[in-house]
């Protein structure tokens, strides 16, 4: 296979749009280049859901991102009825109760449970605001390790962490980053991000990238640029 090809299945392209023609629309254009799709809030509150059991009936990798967190019987009774939709991904709190309710439930299934550490949006003032009394980074290692202990399938944090992270969780679990930028776009509203390049020299084992994919005029074109930054790294 090509490099392209083996970093192929790494990249998640968030489908972050306000309506499922929308996300079949961006699914078509990334056709023969993206394989793998995450579906959040935006698009699961307009119908998302049917569609990400759409896609991965045809055999398309779901990550489904949910950030779930509530109380154990309720954390795992949703997770029971995700795992029957076939999602490939699926993301909660790294919350250690919730984090074991969640493992029990998926237990035996193929669903790879994501401990999300701290949002790339916030910044230590944010994290004051919030009143935790760590830093953003100090908080994703805490949580990286309460995430091991729980045995999840992996880690969301920043990039910019995932080397740090890497070293607590070893090199079975996954480190999905989002907040992907490449050089020169937009960061948005995201605050801790990294160029794909960067990312994957840090230890990241996927990238999520939504806006510098789906909000671009030739969207396979710049999956296929992200791709190949990948592929050089």
């Amino acid at each position: 296979m090509s490099s392209i090809d083996t970093v192929r299945d790494r990249l998640i392209v968030g489908l972050d749009l306000p309506t499922v023609k929308e996300a079949e629309r961006a699914v078509r254009e990334l056709e023969g280049t993206a394989s793998f799709y995450k579906i959040g809030y935006q698009l699961a509150f307009a119908g998302g859901l049917d569609f990400a059991r759409e896609l991965a009936s045809g055999g398309t990798k779901v990550f489904l991102d949910m950030k779930l967190l509530d109380i154990d019987n309720t954390v795992a009774k949703g997770v029971e009825n995700i795992v029957k939709m076939g999602m490939t991904m699926l993301t909660l709190h790294a919350y250690p109760k919730a984090m074991k309710a969640a493992v029990e439930a998926a237990k035996g299934s193929d669903l790879c449970l994501l401990a999300v550490t701290v949002l790339t949006s916030m910044d230590e003032k944010d994290m004051i605001d919030a009143g935790y009394e760590y830093d953003p980074h100090t908080l994703v290692l805490r949580r990286a390790e309460q995430a091991l202990q729980a045995k999840m399938g992996g880690i969301v944090c920043s990039a910019s962490e995932a080397s740090a992270v890497r070293r607590i969780v070893g090199p079975s679990m996954a480190v999905v980053t989002p907040g992907i930028r490449p050089a020169g776009s937009d960061h948005g509203d995201q605050k801790r991000v990294v160029t794909p390049a960067d990312a994957m020299r840090n230890g990241s084992s996927h990238l999520v990238v939504a806006r510098p994919i789906v909000g671009a005029v030739d969207r396979k074109a710049a999956a296929q640029a992200i791709l190949e930054e990948m592929a050089k790294a």
